[in-house]
């Protein structure tokens, strides 16, 4: 989700496309809740897919049907968290790879350009894992400094999920698990398991 959403900026009827992270969350937890507002709304560790995706009033069927059928031909793929990174108002942990992040952004955009990443606002959509967010330099150092020995971690991204938004609080509404053998770009073409 952005970086700079505040929970008072939540609509209610909102929605985002996430990929949870809960590997993650044992190294990241405490800190999110304490530097990251969208944590204390009830929103997972998570690399943002697309937000604001479509309003909630609009996810129908045919959606539904279309995000099951775009996201589950994609192929699970792992990833790893090595290091912090910033933003100018945000600390986040980088994925890599990103392009797998990337891909589905862009392909999920594609297919509902009334939905453009972030509303439109950046000209790049760097995939993040966001820390923190609206502190001063010294505690993104702090935090950063205390993450350095827990890092990496790595984590397998195998759905993503809508989240829908009540104004306040977020929940997890549905979860689209990624099935398919059309490998990602920027993964391995090898499977993940053997047969």
């Amino acid at each position: 989700m952005s970086h700079d959403d505040e929970p008072q900026r939540y609509r209610a009827g909102q929605t985002a496309l996430l990929a949870t992270v809960n590997e993650v969350e044992p190294v990241v937890g405490r800190w999110r809740r304490r530097f990251d507002s969208s944590a204390s709304a009830g929103v997972p560790a998570h690399v943002t897919v697309l937000f604001p995706f479509l309003d909630n009033d609009r996810i129908t069927d045919t959606v539904v049907g279309d995000l099951r059928s775009l996201i589950g031909a994609r192929r699970s793929f792992a990833v790893r968290f090595g290091e912090c990174r910033r933003f100018p108002d945000v600390l986040y942990l980088a994925p890599v790879p990103d392009q797998p992040f990337r891909a589905l952004t862009e392909e999920i955009a594609k297919r509902w350009p009334e939905a453009p990443p972030y509303e439109g606002q950046f000209t790049e959509v760097i995939p993040h894992l966001t820390v923190a967010h609206g502190q001063p330099p010294r505690i993104y150092d702090e935090v950063e400094a205390a993450l350095a020995d827990q890092l990496p971690t790595t984590a397998t991204i195998s759905s993503i999920s809508l989240f829908v938004s009540d104004g306040h609080r977020w929940e997890r509404h549905m979860e689209f698990p990624m099935l398919g053998q059309r490998p990602v770009p920027g993964t391995s073409n090898r499977p993940t398991h053997k047969p």
